[in-house]
């Protein structure tokens, strides 16, 4: 069965699950680097997509016009300000007037229950004060709507959801000690992190809204066998893909893609665990770690040292770190208890096709992601390992050697700055040795899987001409 006869063939059809990313050389993505315009190319956030700051501090407006006013609620006109409902004392405006905590909730209670409330005593004329505004509900909703409560400012569950997640990364953010004291690093490292937060901010899209030209693997019939062009290309060279077996630890990935319209559409590889259960998936990873490079290459285009850098170097260390920045880049939408990866509204899982878990640690990549998941990194600490990945004066083909050697320095003092700065608990004395050693890790991770890419390349051609030229010399 095809994806014409899946049921939500249309969803597949409406991602474009039949169409290639457009085919851009390596060169030609770094060579618009000289150019002043190169933050043309940065992504941008359409409003529509997600829920922005600017779009959560709109409706926590809107929910209590004013934080001054709740907070400084005593100095107003210079007395005591009471619930315009109750007259209980108020702590703020709430939908439009000011109010007492109970009102407030009491007026989005009994608007989203959306009932009709009828006065069991006086017909609709209960007086309404702090001692009876529990005995009449009709009376008190009447009596909100009087005063100016406007249904239409209250905030549905998810917006409110997403304020408070957004008013916990805050104050989470304040404990962790903001750059804007600087007092352990200098003046050049505060600058140096502002710009690469601001690289990451303008080319990394989170919540992927952007990727929308991919392709989807097809939907197979009962008995879950591979449609004939794959068998016979696997066929042609079955030494070829006995090896890449050998190399890798058999495992499944799952897909689930959320349409726009609340629809949700899963894919499962076939049951047959023979190890190429990878291979109706691979056009589609093919789209995805395109996507995922090209914005790791808008990332360093917009870091002012690698501008700086002649073509041939930004060539060479692209071609060596862009694997490594984008496993960096994930590992941010890793959830470790799921073992699921939140790409906005694309979700993956490995799963061990025995159903265990402990085999899953044996693969490099997945043991990679707990790890350094674990390390609980800030975000600055995420972009500073960026940077270092891609400033490595060792990779091939790098002329300039000790002025990239002197940048990765660079990078590699800050992060140890920024950790001891951060975080002065004797807990994460080792942090940054830590990191290092993370990094070690990726280097080798890096070469092995581009080895084992090549090899299924070999046999059955799947990537874009992007990820060919970016494994063309990654060898040495």
């Amino acid at each position: 069965m095809g994806p014409a006869s899946n049921p939500n063939a249309s969803l597949a059809q409406k991602e474009g699950c039949s169409q290639y990313l457009p085919a851009q050389s390596l060169h030609s993505l770094c060579f618009f680097s000289s150019s002043p315009r190169y933050t043309d190319v940065t992504l941008e956030m359409r409003p529509e997509e997600s829920w922005s700051h600017v779009d959560l501090v709109r409706c926590e407006e809107a929910d209590s016009v004013s934080e001054k006013h709740a907070i400084n609620v005593d100095e107003e006109d210079g007395g005591l300000q009471v619930c315009r409902v109750c007259g209980d004392k108020a702590n703020g405006y709430h939908f439009n007037v000011m109010t007492c905590e109970g009102c407030k909730g009491f007026f989005r209670r009994a608007m989203k229950r959306n009932v009709r409330l009828r006065c069991p005593f006086r017909k609709g004329t209960c007086e309404i004060n702090r001692k009876t505004r529990r005995q009449c509900q009709a009376c008190r909703l009447r009596k909100c709507l009087e005063s100016g409560m406007k249904k239409e400012m209250i905030m549905s569950d998810a917006a409110v959801e997403q304020r408070r997640a957004l008013i916990k990364r805050k104050k989470r953010e304040k404990i962790e000690a903001p750059l804007s004291g600087g007092q352990g690093l200098t003046e050049e490292q505060q600058a140096l992190i502002q710009e690469l937060m601001d690289a990451q901010l303008k080319t990394f899209d989170t919540t992927f809204s952007h990727f929308k030209d991919f392709r989807l693997p097809a939907v197979f019939n009962g008995g879950c066998e591979l449609p004939d062009y794959l068998q016979t290309s696997l066929l042609e060279d079955p030494a070829v893909w006995s090896q890449i077996m050998q190399d890798s630890v058999p495992m499944k990935i799952s897909l689930k893609l959320r349409g726009e319209d609340g629809s949700i559409w899963n894919y499962q590889p076939p049951s047959k665990s023979d190890g190429k259960e990878i291979i109706p998936l691979l056009p589609h990873l093919a789209d995805l770690s395109t996507y995922m490079f090209k914005g790791v290459i808008n990332f360093a285009k917009v870091i002012s040292y690698f501008r700086d850098l002649p073509i041939e170097d930004q060539i060479s260390l692209l071609k060596g770190a862009t694997f490594e920045m984008c496993l960096l880049r994930f590992n941010t939408m890793f959830d470790t208890e799921t073992g699921t990866w939140e790409c906005g509204r694309l979700a993956y899982c490995f799963e061990d096709p025995d159903g265990g878990f402990q085999k899953l640690l044996l693969d490099p990549v997945i043991k990679f992601h707990y790890m350094l998941k674990k390390l609980q990194l800030h975000k600055e600490e995420y972009v500073l390992m960026q940077a270092i990945s891609l400033f490595s004066p060792d990779r091939p083909g790098v002329v300039q050697r000790s002025v990239v050697d002197q940048l990765q320095e660079r990078f590699a003092l800050t992060l140890k700055a920024y950790i001891e700065y951060s975080r002065p608990s004797p807990a994460h004395r080792f942090l940054f040795l830590k990191i290092m050693a993370v990094l070690t890790e990726l280097r080798s991770i890096n070469a092995q899987q581009t080895q084992q890419l090549l090899r299924i390349q070999d046999s059955h051609p799947f990537a874009t001409p992007l990820m060919q030229e970016l494994f063309s010399s990654t060898d040495g």
